[in-house]
C-alpha cells in the first residue's frame, strides 16, 4: 500500500482466443469502479486476446480515464464479431472444422500458402489501429504511468519475450506478434525477432509485474483450473490439453510468488525491502455452455451472441469479485458488523472442523453469534495463499490456538446473490 493509502494492484489477463471477451467484461466492470476508488493499477500484462484487452485498458490509464476502457473493450470486440452473412458463414465453417480436427486427420494449409491469412493480419492491425494512436505512445523510462508487458516467443531463438512499455515503445507489430496463432497467421517480425503467439511462452507474464512494486496482482484467467469429471470424448481430451498446456508458465510464475510469501510470513526470507508479501487473486472464467459443447473450437467462434455473453460473463464474475473482496476487507478488519452486512438475509453458513463445529446456520440473526465469536475473531485469511473467484470464491483459512505451534488450516468458500454472501462453507 502507497504512502497515500492506495493499494498498488498489477492485473495480468490470459490469453484464449474469443474467450477473452470474457476479459474485455471483466476489465469493464473493474476499471473505473467506484469500489475500487482505493486502488491505483499500477501495471497490466497479457498474451493473444489478453494482451489486446491489456493494451485497451492501459490505453484509458495512460489518459486517465479509466472508466473508458469499457466502450474501448467494446467496440474492439464488436469489430471482433462476425456480423455480416459472409463472415457468419466463415466463422462456423471455420468452428465446425477446429471441431472436426480433434476427430479426424483434416488437411493443413500453411498460412505462408494462404493470401487471406495475411489479410486478416492486416485487418487486425486496422481494429487495433482504429481504437488506439500508437504514434503516441513512448517508451516509460522514468516509470511514469502504469507498464504494460505483452507476451510473444521469438520461433527461431526459442526465447520468450515480454514487450515492456517501461524499456519498449509499444507497437500494433507487438500486438499482432502477440496474437500470431501460427496455423492462422504469419510469424510478425519486430526487430531483430520473428514471433508467434505468445500463448507458447508466458500466458500471460507475471514475473515482470513484480517490478512495478505491486501489493496485489489480479490475474483474469481463460483456462480453468479444475475440470468437472473425466475427459473422455475426443473433443473434451483436446479441450483439457489445451487448457492444461495454458496453464504451465501461469502456475509456475504464481508458485513462485507463493512461495515468497510464505517465506516471507515465516521469517525465513528478510522483509528488508527487496522483497514484499503480494497478495495473489484469481479471476477465472467459468466454462460457458457453447465452450462446453464445441470444446476448443469455441475459441476461434467470433459469433457477436456468443461474444456477447462471455462479455457479459465477465462483468458478472468481476461483480460478485468486488463482493467478496469487500466481505474480506470487512473479514480483515475485525468488523463483526460490516460483515455481516455482506451477508444476504437468507443466506447460510456452515462451519465444519477443523473449525468450530457449527452445522447449518440460516439468516443473519443465526449468523451473527459465529461471525463475532470465531470469524472476526481467531479465524484468518491466510495472505500466503491466494484467493480463487470462480463460481465460488475461495480463500485459504487459518485458526489460531493458545499454543502457535497448534495452528489449524482450512478453506472458505463463498456463494454470492446479487452483490451478497448467499452461502458461506468453511471446513478442511
Amino acid at each position: 500500500m502507497t504512502d497515500t493509502g492506495r493499494t498498488r494492484v498489477a492485473i495480468a489477463c490470459q490469453g484464449g482466443g474469443s474467450h477473452t471477451a470474457f476479459t474485455a467484461g471483466v476489465l469493464k466492470r473493474l476499471l473505473g469502479a467506484e469500489e475500487l476508488a482505493g486502488v491505483e493499477v499500477v501495471g497490466l500484462s497479457g498474451t493473444s486476446g489478453g494482451a489486446v484487452c491489456a493494451l485497451l485498458a492501459w490505453s484509458a490509464l495512460l489518459e486517465g480515464e479509466p472508466a473508458a476502457a469499457g466502450p474501448l473493450l467494446e467496440a474492439f470486440w464488436a469489430d471482433n464479431s462476425a456480423t455480416t452473412p459472409l463472415e457468419q458463414v466463415v466463422n462456423a465453417w471455420m468452428v465446425w472444422a477446429a471441431r472436426l480436427e480433434n476427430l479426424v486427420v483434416l488437411p493443413a494449409v500453411s498460412p505462408y500458402d494462404n493470401l487471406g491469412s495475411a489479410a486478416a493480419l492486416e485487418e487486425f492491425r486496422r481494429m487495433l489501429e482504429r481504437r488506439v494512436d500508437f504514434g503516441r505512445f513512448q517508451a516509460q523510462a522514468d516509470g511514469s504511468g502504469p507498464m504494460l508487458l505483452v507476451g510473444a516467443v521469438d520461433v527461431r531463438s526459442g526465447e520468450f519475450r515480454a514487450f515492456n512499455s517501461r524499456r519498449d515503445r509499444i507497437t500494433a507489430e507487438m500486438i499482432l506478434a502477440s496474437a500470431a496463432i501460427p496455423t492462422l497467421f504469419r510469424a510478425v517480425r519486430v526487430g531483430d525477432g520473428t514471433y508467434w503467439d505468445g500463448l507458447f511462452s508466458q500466458n500471460p507474464p507475471v514475473r515482470e509485474l513484480v517490478d512495478t512494486r505491486p501489493d496485489e496482482i489480479w490475474v483474469i484467467q481463460i483456462n480453468p483450473k479444475q475440470w468437472d469429471g473425466e475427459p473422455r470424448t475426443m473433443v473434451e481430451i483436446a479441450d483439457r490439453r489445451n487448457e492444461l498446456a495454458g496453464n504451465l508458465s501461469l502456475h509456475q510464475e504464481l508458485g513462485f510468488i507463493e512461495k515468497v510469501d510464505q517465506l516471507l510470513d515465516e521469517g525465513r526470507l528478510a522483509a528488508d525491502g527487496r522483497y514484499k508479501q503480494i497478495t495473489v487473486r484469481l479471476i477465472e472464467l467459468t466454462r460457458p455452455r457453447p465452450s462446453r459443447s464445441l470444446g476448443t473450437a469455441s475459441k476461434l467462434n467470433r459469433d457477436p451472441a456468443f461474444i456477447r455473453e462471455l462479455i457479459a460473463h465477465g462483468e458478472a464474475r468481476a461483480g460478485e469479485f468486488l463482493a467478496a473482496l469487500a466481505f474480506e476487507n470487512a473479514w480483515r478488519r475485525r468488523d463483526p458488523e460490516a460483515v455481516l452486512a455482506c451477508f444476504a438475509d437468507d443466506a447460510e453458513l456452515v462451519s465444519a472442523p477443523p473449525f468450530p463445529e457449527e452445522g447449518s446456520l440460516r439468516g443473519k440473526r443465526g449468523i451473527r453469534r459465529f461471525v463475532r465469536e470465531h470469524l472476526t475473531a481467531d479465524l484468518h485469511i491466510d495472505p500466503t495463499r491466494k484467493q480463487v473467484a470462480r463460481d465460488r470464491v475461495t480463500w485459504t483459512v487459518r485458526a489460531y490456538r493458545d499454543d502457535p505451534a497448534a495452528r489449524v488450516q482450512g478453506r472458505a468458500e463463498a456463494e454470492l446473490r446479487a452483490g451478497r454472501i448467499s452461502g458461506l462453507r468453511l471446513g478442511g
